[in-house]
């Protein structure tokens, strides 16, 4: 009865209740500003590769080591306070460079970009689950990352604009600061009711860690290694491929991550409607698929333009990949959803460990070899996809595209979702 009950106030959410939700999945793209960024400092500062790789490092380490700790956190202070917390500390971090701008001080800020981005990754997703119905949960996760998509977007964009028209490309901490500002001072205006998890005892690291008795789970995990290793690959190496492949300037090659930028936009967009009448499970073999021949028909092709095109179907494909495994995963263990969360935030720490290795085949093969590199990942997203079909697993792994939930008998028969 408090599960439909529940349900029946989702349904009654509105819009100003929902609106600055969606607008921390717009801040929590705020955390793509460290690829520019990193171009800028490297030509500011004349650091050296392996020194300026050290930036997006710094990022993407803290999800491995804080995802747990807010998962866990997150049910003795709430989803709505723990967003907060993690705004909070995002708007420090993009405070601090315009303060003060020098290697040292920017590995500061971006150490906490990760931080506060590894906590807003764990608990806006489950948060989310608190202002819509379940039916509607994977094409609104979709959503949340449709505003994510446009923040990544203009990131590059207000860059380029506040060094050409202020001759200072740091004032994009300000304008990202002053949005995340807002954003707080909104959140915590609005009041959000929250269910209670099955569990009255507040959870345990052990807690967390024993979801990984599931192998489903497990696989979900991979599944976002590979998925934020694809992106923080194919972010980090298109220039570079499109310099060597094209004999482009810099300046000329870097409008390739924009373009795989818009694509990720446009996917998140129309997964958001697509996602609402196709099964997620098919969905993602389809996106893997798609993912392989735009990858490989990058790796052979040389004009310009049909690069181009290889790029923006590699965006779309990418796009929707991550909230459909996200959706399955809280689905699959709903009265453990913010340990599943941080869980899986953990695997985004993936985008670190990929990274160095592109870079090892890259220093040994050149850039094709690196980016060829990811059809491993491409391959392992196909797999995982297909084995959802799998009779072993079609009972709980069906939820890919919706909403156990949604079958109230069924899920207050099975509340846990007993691990094997």
């Amino acid at each position: 009865m408090e599960t439909q009950a529940i349900d029946a106030i989702k349904k009654q959410w509105p819009l100003q209740k929902q609106l600055p939700v969606f607008l921390g999945f717009f801040v929590m793209g705020f955390v793509d500003v460290v690829g520019i960024s990193t171009n800028y400092a490297k030509q500011d500062l004349r650091l050296k590769d392996s020194i300026a790789n050290l930036l997006p490092l710094m990022v993407f380490m803290w999800f491995a080591l804080f995802s747990v700790p807010t998962g866990v956190l997150m049910n003795r202070i709430g989803r709505r306070r723990t967003v907060l917390l993690g705004m909070t500390i995002t708007l420090v971090a993009l405070l601090i460079p315009l303060a003060a701008y020098n290697f040292d001080v920017l590995l500061i800020a971006f150490a906490l970009v990760g931080i506060g981005n590894t906590i807003l990754q764990v608990a806006l997703n489950p948060l989310l689950t608190n202002i819509v119905a379940p039916q509607r949960l994977t094409s609104a996760l979709t959503g949340g990352q449709l505003a994510k998509a446009v923040a990544s977007f203009l990131g590059p964009v207000v860059a380029a604009a506040a060094s050409a028209w202020f001759g200072n490309w740091k004032l994009i901490f300000g304008a990202f600061a002053t949005i995340t500002l807002l954003n707080v001072l909104w959140l915590y205006a609005t009041s959000i009711r929250e269910e209670k998890t099955v569990e009255t005892r507040s959870s345990t690291w052990m807690d967390c860690l024993r979801l990984l008795k599931d192998p489903f789970i497990i696989q979900l995990v991979l599944g976002v290694v590979a998925i934020v290793g694809l992106d923080v690959g194919l972010n980090t190496t298109l220039p570079k491929f499109l310099m060597f492949r094209c004999h482009l300037p810099l300046e000329k090659a870097g409008l390739g991550t924009s373009l795989y930028f818009i694509a990720r936009t446009a996917g998140s967009f129309a997964g958001v409607i697509l996602l609402t009448k196709i099964k997620g499970r098919k969905f993602l073999v389809l996106s893997a698929a798609t993912g392989v021949l735009a990858l490989s028909g990058l790796l052979v092709a040389s004009p310009l333009w049909l690069l181009l095109i290889f790029i923006f179907i590699l965006g779309l494909a990418v796009a929707n990949v991550f909230p459909i495994i996200f959706g399955a995963a809280l689905q699959r263990s709903p009265a453990q959803q913010n340990e599943v969360s941080g869980l899986l935030i953990m695997g985004v720490s993936g985008g670190a460990i990929l990274l160095p290795v592109m870079g090892l085949i890259s220093d040994a093969s050149g850039y094709t070899w690196a980016l060829a590199s990811l059809l491993l990942a491409w391959g392992y997203l196909a797999w995982l996809g297909c084995k959802i079909n799998t009779p072993d697993s079609a009972s709980n792994s069906d939820s890919l595209t919706a909403p156990s939930w949604a079958q109230g008998k069924a899920a207050s028969s099975h509340p846990r979702h007993p691990l094997p």
